[in-house]
């Protein structure tokens, strides 16, 4: 086994678990996030003669699955319908999550991008503030201002929740 190999093996090893709870939370289905990990791997495997420095992998590694992500929209045109979102099923819920976390995750969900991504970053995958700045590309008080919002706003959407009578955390 040469040294490419071995070191994509233990990027595969260090980052699958972790990259598949991101890429779960950016799409919320299981299978799609299993396709966005393994076009993230393979995109990396190609690309691993850039990765010059193994400490910057997970960074690297995270900015792959964001733009597989975002290329599965530009991929798909999606088909709107005219029901409320109230009435359609979630397939998810069957799932085993308690509800104060389907709950959190629905919070989560109701997000704006802007303000979503950031958390996600930080609350699944671990990032500091300065690693997340540095893998959208953003200054750091930006990120700052976008993860604050994000918690603030997410309590907003908690605190409307349980006072309509929902789940209260």
């Amino acid at each position: 086994m040469n040294r490419q190999q071995m070191l994509f093996n233990s990027l595969v090893e260090a980052y699958q678990k972790p990259l598949y709870r991101y890429g779960y939370w950016l799409c919320g289905d299981r299978a799609i996030a299993e396709d966005l990990v393994q076009e993230t791997f393979l995109r990396a495997w190609r690309g691993l003669a850039s990765l010059h420095n193994p400490e910057a992998a997970k960074p690297w590694l995270i900015t792959i699955l964001r733009r597989e992500n975002a290329r599965r929209f530009q991929r798909k045109s999606l088909d709107y319908s005219d029901l409320p979102m109230e009435t359609i099923a979630d397939e998810r819920s069957g799932s085993g999550f308690s509800a104060e976390i389907e709950s959190l995750r629905v919070g989560i969900a109701g997000l704006e991008p802007l303000y979503r991504e950031p958390l996600l970053l930080q609350m699944v995958m671990g990032f500091t503030q300065e690693e997340i700045a540095r893998a959208m590309e953003l200054p750091s008080n930006t990120v700052a201002t976008r993860l604050r919002r994000a918690r603030l706003q997410l309590r907003d959407l908690l605190m409307d929740d349980e006072t309509r009578g929902g789940i209260p955390l």
